[in-house]
Parts: C-alpha cells; sequence; structure tokens
C-alpha cells in the first residue's frame, strides 16, 4: 500500500488516499479515491505510483496546461464527453470546468 497525496488540490489532506500494489508484480491494483472507487477505473494516483522515480517522488501530470496553445480551448484529450456530470481531469486542471458538489 502507498499513501498519496494530491498536492494540487487547495486543500491536500482533504484529497489523501491510498494505492494497492499487487505483491507479485507491483502493479496498481486499486485506489481509494472517488473515480476509482465508483468507476473501477484505472486513476491517476495509481498512475503516479507506478511511475514513481527511484527516490520515491511522483510526478504523474505537469502542473501547467500543456495539453492545449490557448487556455480557453478544449485540451486535445478531452473525456469530459464520456463522463456524464463529471468533467475530466484537464479541463478541471485549466478552470475550464469544475467539479459538481
Amino acid at each position: 500500500m502507498v499513501d498519496v497525496t494530491n498536492e494540487s488540490h487547495d486543500n491536500p489532506t482533504d484529497h489523501q488516499y491510498v494505492v494497492t500494489l499487487d505483491d507479485v508484480t507491483s502493479e496498481a491494483m486499486a485506489c481509494t479515491c472517488p473515480h476509482h472507487v465508483h468507476r473501477d477505473a484505472f486513476c491517476k494516483h495509481m498512475a503516479a505510483v507506478e511511475t514513481a522515480r527511484d527516490d520515491d517522488t511522483l510526478t504523474a501530470f505537469p502542473s501547467e496546461n500543456d495539453e492545449t496553445d490557448n487556455d480557453d480551448a478544449a485540451p486535445v484529450e478531452c473525456d469530459c464527453d464520456g463522463l456524464g456530470i463529471f468533467p475530466c481531469w484537464p479541463c478541471v486542471r485549466a478552470g475550464r470546468k469544475e467539479l459538481p458538489n
């Protein structure tokens, strides 16, 4: 198990999750975040743990919006249409859309 804190939020302590790894393959199997729990989908926290560097730091996503040259335009890989009422992470991070309460 690996504890992950999402530092990109205003209150990171509200966004702390646990990623469970397979003992044999070291692949991420589960995460306690809402995206994985409600959708049973591979999440950014699982990706971060799988791509951790040798110094145990995690860098899953850049802090700057590099998906598009125009901040008002949708990112190149926008998945909002397939997520129902939830926007994709690149749109939330860039401030184009907000998460529902």
